[in-house]
């Protein structure tokens, strides 16, 4: 953390960095209470947990997953971005981005939380990513929809759309098993006013929250991570843009990374992507030239290091193009390799510094603990026509967890509202207990409304921001 005070930051630029780390944490906190609702909604509403100690319960699980759950999900959303902004020197493009992310998907959370619907941040999020892209593309000189990673945001929205279809189904499933083959059918009975569940029962319950609760956080969280390292490497380029962690091994590996890439497309390039590969050597060889006279990232000079971030980051995207082209003939084993030499690349720029987890994770847990009950009752009460069993409430969370779990350990961002809520919808309708056809619809528009609203309210952010801060 000392990195954020050794730089002589003038004081306009660090009002202007901490004013930006603090909206980043209040993304989070809002998240915290907005999603919270999804973890804890089933074991208030089974009387397994008092309120207080459920959210006490989801706050520390969201503070474990933010911290323990790495950093995969982070890096997806932020390629999601124009490689462009991302290597853009000076700090108030970077800035404008940012402010333009976090303000529209602030916005849009509070929104959606005052009037209790459970809509989901991570949609929130991508879409202002996609406004502030499509926006930078209108610009003189680019071409609209340049510079989006469009392949990018294609996997994410079809894991945003899969994933509530796999928990309705999934859930739904659960529950006609637990129907038919279990022997506790006071478990598939509303439980009494009151009366906690049996042992066995509330500890599975609980072990359900928990699970929805830490997955929440490894998934979630991992997006202000994100959004704060673009901050911070935005306002302190020498500072962040490489990871003061790595020592000799590390430099070593992507040097020799830079020297083997090299050798495989020149070994397998076609004529087409010789364009492509002549600035993928150029790249290169500019992150060899800071790299190789220096033993760790803290011994290369404070002005070079974010030119070494420029040449990793657009390597790699270079990279990435031929490959999409086919213009490289690979052997069957020689995609695996190169996965394995980009990774040794960006090794160096892909990280979060431990104080970024912390803070993210506080933010988060904290946030969990409060605003909570407006989601709580649209979930626990207003989805389906019937009060929840417990049978229902652990199909669902265990459905939530798996589901989410198995998406941060890909690096795709899921919503933890849309699982959860529709894994609910699919015990009720196998249930025969019907749906609430004015809460499904409320929770549908939103769904449907929150890309356009954030993208075209992250757009207009992203101007005025430009404009302001340039």
């Amino acid at each position: 953390m000392e990195a954020l005070f050794d730089h002589g930051l003038g004081a306009g630029a660090a009002i202007t960095l901490f004013v930006c780390l603090f909206i980043a944490l209040a993304f989070e906190f809002v998240n915290g209470f907005h999603d919270t609702a999804n973890a804890v909604a089933t074991v208030i509403y089974t009387n397994t947990l008092k309120p207080k100690p459920a959210v006490i319960l989801s706050g520390v699980c969201n503070f474990l997953g933010v911290f323990l759950g790495g950093i995969a999900v982070a890096m997806g959303i932020i390629k999601l971005l124009p490689v462009e902004l991302l290597v853009a020197g000076g700090t108030h493009v970077g800035l404008a981005m940012v402010l333009a992310l976090l303000v529209s998907a602030i916005v849009w959370n509070l929104g959606t939380w005052y009037f209790g619907l459970p809509a989901s941040s991570s949609h929130t999020l991508i879409g202002a990513i996609l406004g502030v892209g499509i926006a930078n593309s209108l610009r003189p000189g680019h071409s609209f929809g340049q510079g989006v990673n469009w392949e990018k945001a294609g996997e994410i929205g079809l894991s945003l759309v899969v994933s509530p279809l796999f928990g309705f189904g999934m859930a739904a499933l659960l529950l006609l098993g637990a129907k038919r083959y279990t022997p506790m059918r006071s478990l598939l009975a509303a439980p009494p006013k009151d009366v906690p569940p049996p042992p066995g029962v509330r500890a599975l319950l609980v072990a359900t929250c928990s699970g929805v609760s830490f997955a929440h956080g490894s998934n979630d969280g991992q997006k202000g991570v994100g959004l704060m390292m673009l901050i911070l490497i935005g306002v302190l380029p020498s500072g962040f843009a490489l990871d003061f962690r790595a020592g000799s091994e590390r430099m070593q590996r992507a040097t020799r990374a830079t020297v083997a890439i090299e050798r495989v497309i020149d070994q397998h390039g076609d004529a087409a992507s010789a364009p492509e590969r002549a600035s993928l050597h150029m790249q290169l060889r500019a992150a060899r030239e800071h790299l190789g006279p220096h033993a760790r990232v803290r011994d290369i000079p404070a002005g070079e290091r974010f030119q070494v971030r420029q040449a990793v980051l657009l390597a790699d995207k270079s990279l990435d193009m031929i490959m999409k082209s086919g213009g490289l003939a690979l052997t069957s084993a020689e995609p695996d390799a190169l996965k394995g030499l980009r990774k040794d690349l960006r090794n160096l720029t892909d990280y979060a510094p431990d104080w970024v987890l912390v803070a993210i994770a506080l933010a988060l847990g904290v946030g969990t603990m409060f605003g909570w009950r407006r989601i709580v009752e649209t979930v626990g009460e207003k989805i389906g026509k019937s009060h929840l069993t417990y049978a229902q409430g652990a199909a669902a969370e265990i459905v939530a967890a798996s589901t989410i779990a198995v998406a941060s350990a890909t690096g795709l961002p899921v919503s933890t509202t849309h699982v959860l809520s529709s894994g609910i919808a699919g015990t009720m309708v196998a249930n025969g207990s019907g749906l609430q056809r004015s809460t499904v619809r409320n929770i549908a528009l939103a769904w449907l409304l929150t890309l356009p609203v954030t993208i075209t309210v992250s757009a207009a952010l992203f101007t005025v921001f430009r404009r302001l801060l340039g």
